[in-house]
């Protein structure tokens, strides 16, 4: 088998590529084809792991349950993981191979485009059609030399690109004709149409614009695709989502859930199916006010950089509030990062994430822990304490120890112990993420805050969201177009 392919490039960062790409992929699913995403390169905190023992970005993940298909590491095979003081992670085809600044990572870029390609080729050969995601902007000339994201990779693949612009920030008749303005003519050559997204209002009001972008750049137009309102029940890749996400959802729900926003916050999609509940209101805290002191639970999500988001934590007085919300009798649950914040020392004698020592930690569990370069990346399923089943996955440096291990958070069903508990029982801390999605395990955890889960299957809801979005992409886009344009 060896697939057509068409590839999704944006006029500027968060313009919906990721989910236009998503829906596509459903929808063609939908219609018979065996369909894989792909994205060569791609920058985010939020990954998932893979069934072939890797990780990848979650648009990549997402993309993925949009296709029926398996993880694999090949739909995202360079992944770069932001982290305070030594640039980002760099992760090829699943396994971290070492961290770069982004000179450095322009140096390394023409040496990754085999592994881009390498991957690319076992997808085209296990599927009818490749949808491929770009990453960034189309137009950023200032980084068109041993390109791998968009245009560089779009040749060295032959792939034919749909380039998409977002109404919604204004300007995107300037954005679209500009692009083919600013880049290499046969750059533009690649490109075959364009759509314009997240359109709110009468559409009939921008068909004058449809045909300005079409005259100017001569490329074809795909459709104007309106806003779609249940986005926001999708798992987003970018942390600017969670700025948007709390404007939502606010003043609402029987359970408060306090979670401090940190800068390298990571694996944010342990949120998600908190948020989708109707008894539970989900606070995002950002540094500059304080943690809610009416809140059932505050939980600590994952961190890219534990240490330094541990120094903002402390330095805006979260640490503070934490104390006082235990003494009140709340509840905290830290999850990876969060779990080694709640500690009593954090080590990294290697300099993994920074200069090499040791901070004190939060001191909330009898725990210290050691940063190590080895990194656990699989699925997990077990029981917590109470006897409640959950399955999730682990994605972390580091090993944690000391007499807090002792009343562990869960027992894995590998035979290994997770986590620790403290003494009276109200602070928790766990390696594993994803637990949330597991419908029991949220269903528990709200029982014993004093609400009640009304979500009987989160991961069907995200399907048929998914199958939505299909729908609106079906209604709005010319989907037979696009494809008489794939190669």
């Amino acid at each position: 088998m060896t697939a057509r392919a068409l590839m999704f490039q944006g006029t500027g960062s968060d313009v919906g590529k990721s989910l236009v790409v998503a829906g596509l992929c459903r929808a063609f699913v939908n219609r018979g084809l065996t369909v894989r995403p792909f994205k060569p390169q791609n920058m985010s905190n939020n990954a998932a792991v893979t069934d072939d023992g890797g990780e990848i970005g979650r648009a990549q993940a997402l993309q993925a349950l949009a296709c029926r298909t398996p993880l694999t590491v090949h739909m995202n095979p360079i992944l770069l993981k932001p982290q305070s003081q030594v640039g980002a992670q760099v992760v090829v085809q699943g396994k971290v191979i070492g961290n770069a600044d982004a000179r450095a990572y322009q140096s390394m870029k023409a040496g990754l485009m085999p592994r881009v390609l390498e991957s690319f080729g076992r997808l085209k050969a296990e599927a009818n059609l490749v949808l491929v995601e770009g990453a960034g902007s189309a137009s950023e000339v200032n980084l068109r030399a041993n390109d791998i994201a968009n245009m560089g990779f779009a040749r060295a693949g032959d792939v034919p690109v749909v380039l998409i612009g977002d109404i919604d920030r204004g300007g995107v008749i300037a954005s679209l004709v500009g692009t083919k303005h600013v880049i290499e003519p046969e750059d533009a050559a690649m490109i075959c149409g364009f759509l314009v997204n997240r359109f709110r209002g009468d559409p009939s009001l921008f068909d004058a614009g449809m045909v300005t972008i079409a005259e100017q750049t001569g490329w074809r137009a795909f459709g104007l695709l309106p806003h779609f309102e249940d986005a926001r029940r999708l798992p987003a890749e970018d942390a600017l989502a969670l700025t948007a996400k709390a404007a939502r959802k606010e003043g609402s729900g029987k359970v408060r859930i306090a979670v401090p926003i940190l800068p390298s916050i990571s694996n944010f999609d342990d949120l998600d199916p908190l948020d989708a509940e109707p008894d539970v209101e989900l606070v995002r805290v950002w540094p500059g006010t304080a943690l809610p002191g009416d809140a059932d639970l505050v939980l600590l999500p994952g961190s890219k950089a534990t240490i330094a988001d541990l120094h903002v934590l402390k330095d805006a007085g979260f640490g503070i509030d934490l104390q006082a919300h235990v003494r009140r009798g709340g509840h905290v649950l830290g999850l990876c990062g969060g779990f080694q914040m709640l500690g009593k020392t954090i080590s990294d004698p290697n300099g993994i994430e920074g200069p090499a020592g040791a901070v004190e930690a939060l001191g909330l569990l009898d725990v210290d822990t050691v940063l190590t370069s080895d990194k656990a990346l699989h699925p997990v399923t077990g029981t917590t304490g109470d006897g409640d089943a959950f399955r999730g996955y682990e994605m972390h440096v580091g090993r944690t120890g000391g007499p807090g291990t002792k009343k562990p958070f869960a027992q894995l069903s590998d035979g290994r112990l997770d986590g620790a508990v403290s003494a009276d029982g109200l602070v928790s801390g766990t390696y594993v993420h994803g637990f949330f999605a597991d419908d029991a395990q949220r269903a528990a955890w709200l029982a014993k805050l004093g609400g009640t889960s009304q979500l009987a299957d989160y991961d069907a809801g995200v399907d048929h969201v998914l199958d939505g979005l299909a729908a609106h992409c079906e209604r709005f886009l010319d989907l037979n177009a696009m494809l008489s344009h794939a190669r």
